[in-house]
């Protein structure tokens, strides 16, 4: 049973910018969900949402407000305090997919603690490690080279490279010529049109693994023309927020990779969904990253683990991005893998030194 759950709003400093055409990140705020038992249980999750709505309309502030002041009001009033409750409570609300599965991840954890159980195991996972890759978000192709080099010593197994209509060919052309064997994969964020279809073609030579999201966020249509005209195969992030959109997406033939991210589709409850959708239909998935904090990245670890995740999702170690993460141990990648935890529940515990040292602001609410 629930007594209380309560919202962090944390901030730090990236070690290094994060660059894409939209948005340069330097700080990252977001917002871990802490839901504690009678029983002085303590499930974590964590809001990926960015500061501003770059990546989608939501922001850590108005996900603040919808769990504050929607989403948890409406859990009481309807006593869903476990994830199999939540389902009937999001669809009363529509979208804020990032505010929704703050609380369902942390409903997650915590249920797989109170059963001793790992998350993993706990959500149908069937492998004991998983493949890491890592994303490269530079702001030249020499910048980009130096943090291959280093992400290629420590054993990454593939690399995503953001580009851009000016910064896609020469780029990609410069790294493969360097680095002929790297898995590599390319990711738009909606920079392009089909009027610029010729350029995304010149990028079939290069035997990319995938094209992340080359077109509009909510377009399906464009991206099944783009995807006859093109060899690469293309794969779906922004445009894929429903198991609906999941659905469609693989009836109009728009795509052959899925990047499933747990913020993004509102949890782990329908990331296993539109997983089991792909599963069946021959699509590719993988786990994508939201730049998060050790919560967000241990739950991915636990997604990942689940039979159709055979592509190296955005599971960098907790040193890709933080001086010192929230929790502890820190996440390392060993050879291309990380090893999912046998500890019940995420796995990980929080440090509490460093989560109140990056507190900003705090909301308690009683249950």
């Amino acid at each position: 049973m629930l007594k209380q759950i309560n919202l962090y709003v944390i901030e730090m400093p990236l070690k290094n910018p994060f660059y894409t055409h939209l948005e340069v990140v330097n700080n990252r705020k977001g917002i871990i969900v802490e839901a504690l038992s009678e029983d002085g249980v303590k499930g974590y999750g964590e809001t990926v949402a960015f500061s501003t709505p770059w990546y989608t309309e939501e922001t850590v502030q108005t996900s603040l407000h919808m769990l504050k002041d929607v989403i948890i009001p409406l859990m009481k009033k309807e006593k869903a305090s476990t994830p199999g409750r939540l389902s009937s409570v999001f669809e009363k609300i529509r979208g804020n997919h990032m505010a929704k599965a703050g609380i369902e991840t942390a409903l997650w954890d915590l249920e797989a603690k109170e059963n001793g159980e790992p998350l993993w195991k706990w959500i149908g996972g069937v492998r004991r490690e998983v493949k890491a890759g890592v994303v490269v978000a530079a702001n030249s192709v020499e910048q980009a080279e130096r943090q291959i080099e280093e992400y290629v010593n420590e054993g990454y197994e593939r690399v995503k490279i953001k580009i851009s209509p000016g910064k896609d060919f020469a780029f990609i052309k410069q790294i493969k010529e360097r680095y002929p064997d790297l898995p590599l994969m390319a990711d738009a964020n909606s920079a392009y049109s089909l009027e610029e279809v010729e350029a995304i073609q010149a990028l079939d030579p290069f035997g990319l693994m995938m094209i992340e999201q080359p077109l509009a966020v909510d377009d399906l249509v464009d991206h099944s023309i783009l995807q006859k005209q093109i060899q690469t195969p293309v794969c779906l992030d922004e445009s894929i927020s429903t198991f609906h959109d999941a659905e469609s997406a693989i009836k109009l033939g728009s795509c052959q990779v899925i990047n499933i991210k747990i913020g993004r589709v509102g949890g782990i409850h329908p990331a296993k969904r539109i997983h089991d959708l792909c599963l069946a239909n021959g699509i590719d998935v993988w786990c994508g990253g939201m730049i998060e904090f050790g919560i967000s990245r241990a739950h991915n670890i636990a997604l990942s683990t689940l039979e159709g995740f055979t592509i190296p999702g955005d599971l960098s170690s907790s040193s890709r991005f933080w001086e010192e993460d929230i929790i502890d141990p820190q996440i390392e990648v060993k050879n291309g893998r990380i090893q999912a935890p046998m500890k019940s529940g995420i796995g990980f515990e929080i440090n509490e030194k460093r989560l109140k040292e990056v507190t900003i602001h705090k909301e308690e609410i009683k249950w």
